[in-house]
């Protein structure tokens, strides 16, 4: 039995194709990146798929909302990690002349 990874080309043209859908019916900006971290981080967490079937199955029952919820909880400790003066550019700075 084939070891199921997200460099299995079977895998990948899955993705593909479930980032093509959530594009045209959700979220137009959403990378093969996005899927593949919801994948990794979420859907794969604790227990990888034994089969082909389970995997291609998982990846195409993903929802946009599923993704969009780690997407938010990502920027959420990403921000966290953060120093405020990280988010100047987007708050504005007091400028010394």
């Amino acid at each position: 039995m084939e070891k199921i990874s997200l460099d299995n080309r079977q895998i990948q043209l899955t993705v593909v194709l479930k980032l093509q859908q959530l594009r045209r019916e959700a979220i137009p900006s959403l990378t093969y990146q996005n899927i593949e971290d919801t994948l990794k981080y979420w859907k794969w967490r604790k227990k990888m798929p034994r089969t082909l079937h389970e995997a291609v199955n998982d990846i195409l029952s993903l929802t946009a909302d599923e993704i969009v919820q780690l997407l938010s909880q990502r920027a959420i400790v990403d921000g966290y990690r953060q120093s405020l003066s990280d988010f100047q550019d987007l708050i504005g700075g007091i400028k010394h002349e």
